[in-house]
């Protein structure tokens, strides 16, 4: 049926066969670089609930390479002749957190939306392939001048085909795309909860006024 195909129809069927290509690739990595991300904040989410200063963060190698506690010791020492206002320390230290979050969320969203935007389109694609070869049938039927199945059956097989071939695209990737969603959110609950701890945790230090003596 795609030997015989119209070349409009090939390029459909073409097109849908590499969106479909695409979708399974953005999974398997997208997989697998969740899995990493989500083992290593798990771990930072435990050492960042156990601390009891942020002068600990060191001792804990996941959580020593952590973006925000690189952030909140940075702002700290920013903030080393502000520390007289813990309110205002809080919140610039949540400000970077805010914006680690907001990072994350762009990192792990990278190559999901093109999952979002073959399940929308995929349909109308293989709808278009579909319109085209009923179109050729018809064509075939005025230039033979017969409704001969032998004559039709060709253009109908391979606008059945295309529309078979858009399903295959699309179903596959609004699941896939559901699938990452759920987990992407759950991945930025884990860094919330990250962000939190940290926060108290330098509240906790904030309250203490042991922030200097931990700098220096």
């Amino acid at each position: 049926m795609f030997a015989e195909a119209d070349w409009v129809v090939k390029l459909v069927m073409i097109g849908l066969i590499v969106a479909s290509i695409v979708s399974w690739t953005v999974f398997v990595a997208k997989t697998l670089e969740l899995r990493k991300a989500t083992l290593l904040a798990n771990q930072v989410r435990q050492d960042a609930d156990a601390l009891r200063s942020l002068a600990e963060a060191g001792d804990k190698p996941a959580l020593a390479g952590s973006a925000m506690v690189q952030g909140a010791n940075a702002e700290l020492l920013l903030s080393a002749d502000a520390l007289h206002d813990p309110e205002g320390v809080k919140e610039r230290v949540a400000s970077r957190f805010d914006r680690h979050e907001a990072q994350v969320a762009r990192t792990m969203t990278r190559g999901v939306n093109v999952l979002a935007t073959i399940g929308a389109t995929a349909p109308f694609v293989g709808l278009f392939g579909t319109v085209w070869g009923i179109m050729n049938s018809f064509i075939g039927i005025a230039e033979k001048q017969t409704t001969n199945l032998a004559v039709v059956a060709p253009g109908i097989a391979e606008a059945l085909l295309a529309t078979a071939l858009g399903l295959v695209a699309a179903i596959p990737a609004v699941v896939i795309y559901n699938h990452f969603a759920r987990q992407i959110a759950a991945h930025r609950a884990v860094v919330a909860d990250t962000a939190a701890a940290l926060l108290r945790v330098v509240s906790r230090d904030l309250s203490r006024g042991t922030i200097a003596a931990a700098r220096g």
